[in-house]
């Protein structure tokens, strides 16, 4: 692993930690400069394409998905591991289906759902963008909708 501070290729692991989905976490320390640092390993599954609404298609990518997650969610009390979370979630469920292609939709309701357990602003800025609501009247008729639930 080469080091992040100098660069350098060899360093020492100090602690391995293994998580739920069979990822692991490394405490590493370099041999050049001695600086300490994380490293993360996951196993690598196949993620489908994703069909966009105009039928164009594209790969998974989950840092786009982080970071439309984390703009609604931006100045909220929804911490990162949450977040990180939510989006471990919806890529292992779209791996469990097996499928090579995927509506890009299907992932957009994964994230509802999500944000509608986490935190309820967040989930009606997502909304917002993900459902159209363009006007106040809609905007309010999901709110209302939140409120009875």
């Amino acid at each position: 692993m080469r080091c992040p501070y100098c660069q350098h290729q060899q360093s020492r692991v100090l602690d391995t930690t293994h998580d739920a989905r069979g990822g692991v976490r490394r405490r590493r320390e370099c041999e050049n400069c001695h600086q300490r640092f994380s490293s993360y390993e996951r196993p690598i599954l196949a993620t489908p394409l994703l069909v966009k609404r105009d039928g164009t298609r594209e790969e998974f990518d989950r840092e786009k998905l982080v970071h439309g997650i984390r703009i609604a969610c931006a100045k909220r009390p929804v911490s990162a591991a949450d977040i990180e979370r939510l989006v471990n979630e919806i890529e292992a469920s779209l791996q469990k289906m097996g499928r090579a292609e995927v509506s890009s939709r299907v992932v957009g309701d994964m994230v509802i759902a999500g944000l509608k357990k986490l935190d309820q602003i967040a989930y009606i800025r997502y909304a917002i963008v993900y459902l159209h609501l363009d006007d106040l009247q809609s905007i309010r008729k999901e709110i209302d909708r939140l409120l009875e639930s």
